[in-house]
């Protein structure tokens, strides 16, 4: 049974239910999981000028905040960020960027990754956060495993090979979610293949 660590930052709770599907898809193709959200770095002034952000940093102030333990612990790994300039959210930067000692000692290597994103907008820089978040893991010597075009519902959701990536106008669709599931399995079900 592969461990599978979902690590993400959300700030209104758009990537919190994607990471959720995520969890459920890997713990259905036997993996076990670990979901992790990314400690909140920004002030609170900036927090309380959007209800939406302060209402989700409450509600999940006492949930499990991700560690470089569970980077150490896990067979697969996948992050999950809103899209910022096309770019990764600064706090999941931040939590990335004191990855450094792990990665020297080489334990970050021949692990499994992947990625989902959300942006306001549809062409909102989606697929540019993906590809930047790979970045880190190329460095890492990790494997990625993407979605591509292996399942039908990668199509019905958009059509994003690189990873589930959501409008976040509301709430994900159900197509999202679906999606998201289907990364989980494929994630947890490689990681079986690399473990053995």
């Amino acid at each position: 049974m592969p461990n599978v660590a979902i690590i993400y930052y959300s700030s209104t709770g758009t990537n919190h239910a994607m990471a959720n599907a995520v969890g459920e898809g890997a713990s259905a193709a036997g993996a076990e999981v670990r979901l992790r959200l990314v400690a909140e770095t920004a002030p609170d002034a900036a927090i309380d000028r959007n209800p939406a952000w302060r209402a989700f940093v409450d509600k999940t102030k006492d949930e499990p905040k991700a560690s470089l333990e569970d980077l150490d612990w896990a067979d697969a790994v996948v992050i999950g960020t809103p899209t910022r300039f096309g770019n990764v959210a600064a706090q999941l930067k931040a939590f990335i960027d004191t990855s450094g000692g792990l990665w020297f000692q080489g334990k970050l290597a021949n692990k499994v990754y992947a990625g989902f994103t959300s942006a306001q907008n549809v062409n909102g820089g989606q697929e540019s956060t993906l590809l930047a978040l790979y970045n880190t893991f190329y460095h890492w010597g990790g494997v990625i495993v993407t979605p591509g075009y292996t399942d039908p519902l990668v199509f019905a959701s958009g059509g994003n090979p690189y990873g589930p990536s959501v409008t976040a106008n509301g709430a994900p669709t159900e197509h999202d979610i679906a999606h998201a599931k289907y990364l989980g399995k494929r994630v947890a079900e490689m990681a079986k293949k690399i473990r053995a």
